[in-house]
């Protein structure tokens, strides 16, 4: 390598004496200060634009590497939103189970049963039903074939087929299906057809029995039927015409499970010792009472017409807390039963006979010291 030259050497040396000359005169002055503004005013919008067009691109140039490792913290929070949407759904899906659970403990104390809980895995036809359901219990549980199913609202179906694990039931709905049914409150029975998403129809065995909308129906009679007796099934929405006796009375009941949305349900292993009646439905609402209006009395008078303090009035007549109290002429009287609409009024020494009515205008204004006949 060439060693530099004398003259390049003292060059050197006088630039870098220059340079500490000015950055002391930069430092302890500002003898400098209007070139600096000059240069910052000329070259600070192309610094600026610069720095907008390659600031991005330095960025990219250094993040290439750790391209793989944010590519792996980005899978790695999907996987996290992805854990926290499934806990969520299985909370609420828990929250809703744990409500269909203590519903159906209520229905199982009330009628008496004991219920083993099942989870609906599948719908579809099934064993030439068309409404069917398979449920995650089977023979290993204690399952057989013809066992009720049933939810906190009411009757689903019964076991048609046990496997080891599973079960298949034909739901109360599908149009293959008859429940054997007794209209709640009295002893009439029925057979309930289902008809899918549809209403069910009821068919009473006796043609002259009476039934009206709003009768509800639960399973039975005891001791006589596939189901377990007692559970609630539906409620009956319309009847039909009257046939005199000729034909069988048919009516519509809508069914209180909804068997399209059905999740948690119970099997009744072991039905009741007892007949429970209509113990299992629920408590019809009581209408609310429509209030009566209530006459006012005034004081010192009754309805219809109204006495001034000191009026006596006769049994059975009636004064309207409106109408306002006027001196009478003495000696007026008012018979029982009669009558003095607003306005009127009666002439010194007249009398309303028994049963009469003054119309309005023909003045009979009860007042003060009123008299009235005794009956």
């Amino acid at each position: 390598m060439r060693r530099p030259t004398r003259r390049q050497r003292l060059a050197l040396i006088v630039l870098l004496l220059l340079a500490v000359a000015f950055i002391t005169l930069d430092t302890t002055s500002n003898a400098f200060g209007g070139l600096r503004s000059a240069a910052v005013t000329m070259f600070g919008p192309v610094q600026h634009g610069l720095a907008t067009v390659f600031t991005p691109v330095g960025r990219f140039l250094g993040g290439i590497p750790h391209v793989g490792s944010s590519r792996h913290d980005v899978d790695l929070l999907k996987q996290q939103n992805d854990d926290l949407r499934r806990q969520l759904a299985e909370q609420a899906l828990n929250t809703d189970r744990a409500k269909q659970l203590a519903a159906l403990n209520l229905l199982a104390g009330l009628g008496q049963y004991r219920v083993l809980p099942a989870a609906v895995v599948s719908f579809g036809p099934s064993l030439g039903f068309e409404w069917t359901a398979t449920i995650d219990a089977g023979s290993i549980d204690g399952l057989k074939p013809d066992m009720t199913v049933v939810t906190g609202a009411g009757l689903v179906g019964r076991v048609k087929q046990v496997s080891s694990t599973t079960s298949v039931v034909v739901l109360a709905v599908d149009p293959g299906s008859s429940v054997g049914a007794r209209v709640a409150g009295s002893d009439q029975l029925g057979l309930a057809t289902g008809d899918g998403t549809a209403p069910m129809s009821l068919t009473l065995l006796d043609p002259n029995a009476q039934v009206s909308p709003g009768d509800r129906l639960v399973t039975g009679p005891y001791g006589e039927s596939t189901y377990a007796a007692g559970v609630p099934i539906g409620e009956v929405i319309s009847v039909g015409s009257d046939t005199g006796g000729a034909g069988p009375r048919t009516a519509t009941v809508r069914p209180y499970v909804e068997f399209t949305r059905l999740d948690l349900v119970g099997v009744v292993i072991a039905g009741p010792r007892t007949d429970p009646r209509d113990s299992v439905l629920p408590a019809k609402p009581t209408p609310t009472p429509t209030p009566t209006p209530t006459p006012t009395v005034a004081t010192g008078g009754v309805a219809s017409s109204s006495a001034s303090p000191g009026a006596s009035p006769s049994p059975g007549s009636s004064a309207s807390p409106a109408v306002p109290s006027q001196p009478a002429s003495p000696g007026s009287s008012a018979s029982p039963g009669s009558s003095a609409s607003p306005g009127s009024s009666v002439s010194p020494g007249s009398s309303v006979s028994p049963g009469s009515s003054v119309s309005p205008g023909a003045s009979t204004t009860v007042a003060a010291g009123l008299i009235a006949s005794p009956p």
